[in-house]
């Protein structure tokens, strides 16, 4: 029974890598072909908000060709890429955006960004733009335009964003996920692009706590749960297996799980004015139901006890909460970091297996405990 389950794991995991395999193959903007036959001799996969940068540069006049590429769009949405002469961030940002009308024709515009609070006027910028177009087809909007940046521009601060529309206008973009992840460096000589400092510690945190609370909360909890309700039928042959099994994953996954809220509080006090408070303020009860589960262990009366029925409830009532609140609190921090699809269907891929062992094995235990009763009975007649 041990070894299903460890089947089970391993096949969800490989699952996981296989789809996140696929999905990087799909979307490589190396192989992306252009409708009108545009060519360009670099490209650039963008970390987040499924965007991509295609670009051709001469080194000797200065001159980029640019094509920003972002996929994935099935809602009115604008789009804009920029370049920032002076600082890393969005403010003074010289942008390029787009978006398709309520007419069906597409806008393309530029626009300097002198505040977080813009609107995304339109205006000139500090440097010459030429060919500024747009495309949209296949839920995928695409920015053409060529800047003249001057000679020594080879390595740029490069900001893009993706926005909600109303009325034909531009409206505020999130400031979450990789809304506020969406900025770096960009070297045009070598084709490569990297994230800002701040933005990348803060990014590897924020992947950091979600791996720790998805395999401890959303994993180990569920399997832990399983592994003491379905083994403990099998006493004959497995003895007190089942509950070395059980109390060696719950407390694997609270230690990790605390590291998990741990690393959450540490990113929400290093990140004034962006909270979630419905996400906080579940990995916080979790954390106490946790923490109740680990005394259980301390307080757990013997089977004959008087009051074991009521230790029963608590225990029960606790760790099944728990995982409810845990594979919730998961899709919540899904919503937050917008990892890509890949890895919430892997996850929902996991959690189906999981319910899928629970329910085979349910009918399962079920058969040997009727048919053991069906024994003891006719031996006492």
């Amino acid at each position: 029974m041990v070894e299903m389950l460890k089947i089970v794991f391993i096949v969800s995991v490989l699952i996981c890598l296989i789809i996140s395999s696929s999905f990087a193959d799909q979307q490589a903007c190396s192989k992306y072909s252009f409708s009108d036959n545009r060519r360009f001799a670099s490209c650039i996969d963008l970390p987040v908000l499924d965007s991509f940068i295609h670009y051709n540069y001469e080194s000797s006049s200065g001159n980029l060709d640019v094509a920003f590429r972002k996929t994935g769009i099935s809602t009115p949405t604008w789009i804009a890429w920029a370049i920032n002469p002076a600082a890393t961030g969005m403010v003074g940002s010289q942008a390029l955006v787009a978006y398709q009308k309520a007419d069906g024709k597409m806008k393309a515009y530029t626009s300097p960004i002198t505040s977080y609070k813009t609107s995304l006027e339109e205006g000139k910028l500090s440097f010459g733009v030429s060919d500024l177009t747009a495309t949209f087809a296949k839920n995928e909007m695409t920015i053409f335009a060529t800047l003249t940046l001057g000679e020594g521009n080879t390595t740029v601060n490069q900001v893009w964003q993706e926005g909600p529309l109303s009325d034909d206008a531009p409206e505020m973009h999130s400031t979450s996920g990789g809304n506020v992840q969406s900025m770096g460096k960009l070297n045009l000589l070598s084709g490569t692009a990297s994230s800002s400092g701040a933005g990348n510690s803060k990014s590897t945190g924020r992947n950091i706590h979600g791996i720790l609370n998805a395999v401890s909360w959303g994993i180990m909890m569920p399997t832990g749960a399983i592994l003491a309700r379905y083994l403990k039928v099998f006493k004959s042959s497995i003895g007190p297996l089942w509950f070395n099994l059980h109390v060696g994953c719950q407390a694997s996954a609270y230690v990790i799980g605390v590291a998990g809220v741990g690393t959450g509080l540490k990113l929400g006090a290093e990140s004034p004015g962006v909270e979630y408070s419905t996400h906080r303020k579940i990995g916080i009860t979790l954390l106490c139901l946790g923490t109740l589960q680990a005394f259980a262990l301390l307080l757990r009366p013997k089977p004959d006890h008087k009051y074991r029925i009521f230790w029963n409830f608590y225990h029960h009532s606790c760790g099944y909460t728990a995982i409810i609140l845990g594979v919730v609190n998961i899709y919540k921090g899904f919503q937050i970091l917008q990892p890509g699809g890949p890895w919430k269907q892997a996850y929902t891929g996991i959690i189906i297996a999981l319910a899928a062992t629970a329910v085979v094995l349910e009918v399962f235990t079920l058969f040997i405990v009727i048919k053991r009763k069906r024994e003891e009975n006719s031996d006492k007649i």
